[in-house]
């Protein structure tokens, strides 16, 4: 991406912003929630909400904060030192902790925060991601701020550290569900650094990201203590997941006074990673290809048809006169004009099955029709491109 690209970046407050929060920030570094930490942080997420910006939290912490509540059960010792079940137990004793704390520091600001826990097939199938990414935008319209974590009671991934990293990649998989403008990723440190910086004194911090190259990998180093599961090379993962979908990302330190106004100010803190393509060329890429190994396909009647290409609306059942081939409900099709020509493709929230039902009715039909419902919209227009 080119400088141009990037200081125009900077000069637009993000509609959308992740924040993810690292195990030893939350913690301090010890057995427990830090409070002080925590209501800083809800203070600077308050401020940035306040200010119309949408912002859902990733968050760590939950083995870390499962430690204190671990020794104040009956029989501590019945755990195995170094089980994976220990870990999950942990997650499981601290979760509640966690939640406890952005509860009442939120309420503080008047925010309702909402708890969701996530696994990773969750997000990497299609069906998984339109309900995370509906819900989590319900959220976000009723002025709430979600606190995502990783179900690590049933998903072992990021405690045993092989997937995701101290919740590192799956917030870039989670700004990539909701279209995120911006994604930060707090830690201790105050970004990449050319070398370890504990171990070198002349190392210099990277400003500036535009290509991870081999350079780049090769100053990144994992985590140097117990505590968190991720280090510089589970955010570089991250920062390749994130700029791909078009979210740029920074690496920066959430001991930085108002550190999370001041980025979504565009103030250059951190290590700022550029977006690689635009948002909507990598969902457009990311459909088309979907769209590839599907048989399934609706057709839409000239007045839809316009307004699709013309205006960018969603498909309303209304506008549906033909369904064929079959498709479940998050599975990406076709949208064909009169003439059989496919003038865009989507994610389904219906199936064929549904569609077939509901094809040619008003929306408020809908939950009648079916017995259920999942939206107004067959397709909404965030879930649709054009060839």
């Amino acid at each position: 991406m080119s400088n141009h690209a990037t200081q125009s970046d900077r000069a637009r407050r993000p509609r959308r912003v992740v924040v993810k929060f690292g195990t030893n920030l939350l913690t301090n570094r010890g057995d427990s929630v830090d409070d002080a930490t925590v209501s800083d942080l809800a203070s600077q997420v308050a401020e940035v909400h306040s200010a119309g910006t949408e912002v859902l939290v990733v968050t760590s912490g939950a083995v870390g904060a499962g430690r204190d509540s671990l020794k104040r059960t009956i029989r501590p010792d019945r755990l195995h030192e170094r089980g994976v079940v220990r870990k999950q137990v942990l997650a499981a004793l601290g979760q509640p902790q966690l939640m406890g704390t952005y509860q009442r520091e939120f309420g503080k600001h008047g925010i309702e925060v909402a708890q969701a826990l996530l696994s990773r097939d969750d997000l990497q199938h299609r069906l998984g991601y339109l309900n995370v990414r509906r819900t989590l935008e319900a959220l976000l319209e009723i002025g709430a701020v979600p606190i995502v974590n990783e179900n690590d009671v049933v998903a072992v991934h990021e405690i045993v550290g092989d997937v995701y990293g101290d919740n590192d990649r799956l917030s870039a998989m989670v700004a990539n569900a909701v279209d995120a403008d911006l994604l930060i990723l707090l830690g201790e440190v105050e970004g990449l650094y050319t070398n370890d910086p504990g171990l070198d004194r002349s190392a210099t911090l990277i400003r500036q990201v535009d290509d991870i190259t081999p350079e780049i990998e090769l100053a990144a180093r994992g985590p140097l203590d117990g505590r968190g599961s991720g280090g510089m090379a589970s955010k570089l993962d991250a920062a390749r997941l994130a700029t791909a979908s078009g979210t740029p990302m920074v690496i920066a330190s959430g001991r930085t006074e108002r550190v999370i106004p001041r980025l979504c100010a565009g103030e250059e803190l951190g290590t700022r990673f550029s977006a690689r393509v635009s948002r909507l060329e990598a969902r457009r890429r990311w459909m088309l290809t979907g769209f590839t190994d599907s048989q399934g396909a609706v057709s839409v009647d000239d007045g839809a048809a316009k307004a699709l290409r013309e205006r960018g609306v969603s498909l309303l059942p209304a506008g549906i006169t033909a369904v064929t081939g079959e498709f479940d409900r998050g599975d990406i099709i076709g949208v064909r004009g009169a003439n059989g020509e496919v003038i865009a493709f989507g994610i389904a929230n219906y199936s064929s099955a549904d569609v077939g039902v509901i094809k040619g009715r008003k929306t408020k039909d809908v939950p009648d029709l079916l017995g259920h419902f999942f939206g107004t919209e067959v397709i909404h227009r965030n879930n649709m491109a054009l060839p």
